[in-house]
Formats: structure tokens, sequence, C-alpha cells
């Protein structure tokens, strides 16, 4: 077992319970392990919920944190994954002065380059929004700020596994 820490996804799927944020946010505070990112959503099964979560741990931690959820909370499953083994995105807002867009080039130049979208401009301000991995937004956040960036908001990663099976699939094979 590798005693470097690595980043995994962790995918937990599980019914909406009230309650379900703490129960796991505390499995990884007792272990004094950093969540860096927790995304809660439904999932491609009707009913049930997918939570990923990345964190940067040996593959001894990981382990037994998903020993530990699959006990203490109520899941229908957790898995965690590499990033080899997944597939992964974030996503950014940008809220920029509408001035700029139509008075520099360069920022038309960014935003074309970066395939970034206009989500929406006003008078006011124009929101741009880029999906991608997390260097690619780190990039057009820097090659942005010297525009002033009025807001800025970020998502935590959402992420897929690479294998063929569906995960109504995989689910069914760890009931049998």
């Amino acid at each position: 077992m590798s005693q470097e820490n690595q980043i995994y996804t962790v995918s937990i799927y599980t019914e909406n319970n009230i309650g379900l944020l703490n129960r796991i946010s505390a499995i990884f505070q007792r272990r004094h392990i950093n969540i860096e990112s927790i995304v809660s959503s439904i999932s491609e099964i009707k009913g049930v919920s997918r939570w990923t979560i990345v964190v940067k741990v040996t593959e001894e931690q990981i382990k037994k944190i998903i020993g530990q959820i699959e006990k203490q909370v109520e899941v229908i499953k957790a898995f965690y994954h590499t990033d080899d083994e997944t597939i992964h995105q974030e996503s950014c807002l940008f809220k920029i002065k509408s001035d700029l867009l139509f008075d520099e080039r360069q920022i038309q130049n960014i935003i074309k380059d970066s395939n970034a979208n206009i989500v929406t401009v006003n008078k006011k301000f124009f929101v741009l929004e880029k999906s991608g991995r997390r260097q690619e937004l780190d990039e057009l956040h820097q090659k942005l700020k010297p525009f002033g960036i009025m807001q800025f908001v970020r998502s935590g990663r959402i992420a897929v596994t690479k294998d063929e099976m569906k995960i109504s699939e995989m689910l069914l094979a760890f009931k049998n």
C-alpha cells in the first residue's frame, strides 16, 4: 500500500437524509483530513443522490475512510477513485464590468482562446462561465485578474469514472 498522499475522488451514493453532510464531514474531521471539495447532486438513479468528495490522503487512509462511511453513514455504496480512473471538471463564473467587454480587444481574445461562454450581459457587467480542469480555470483567472473581477465563484470537482459499467450495475453487483 502506498504511504504517499495522492488525490482521491470519493463517490457516495445515498438517499437524501437530514444531517448527512455533518456525518460525512465528521469522519474526515476526526482524522484531521482536509476536504478539498465536496459536491452533492442528483445521480443517474432516480431518488438517489451522489456526493463527490476530493481529498489528498494515503491509500491506507482512503480505505479506512470508505469503511467508516459505509458503517456510520446511511449510504447505498461508497467508492474511491484515483485521478487516472476519473474524468473530472470544475466550473466557475466570473463577473466583470461590461464596458471592458466592448472596449478591450484583449479580453475578447482571452474569452475566445479559453473557450469561455458569456452567459449574461447588461449595462453594468457581464458573466463568463468556464468549465474545465483546475489548471485551466486557474490560468483563466490569472488572465482576467488585471481587468478587475467583480465576483468570482467556483464549484468543486465533479467526476465520472472511466469504466464502462453503469453505476446502477455497479451498485447491484455490491448488493449480491
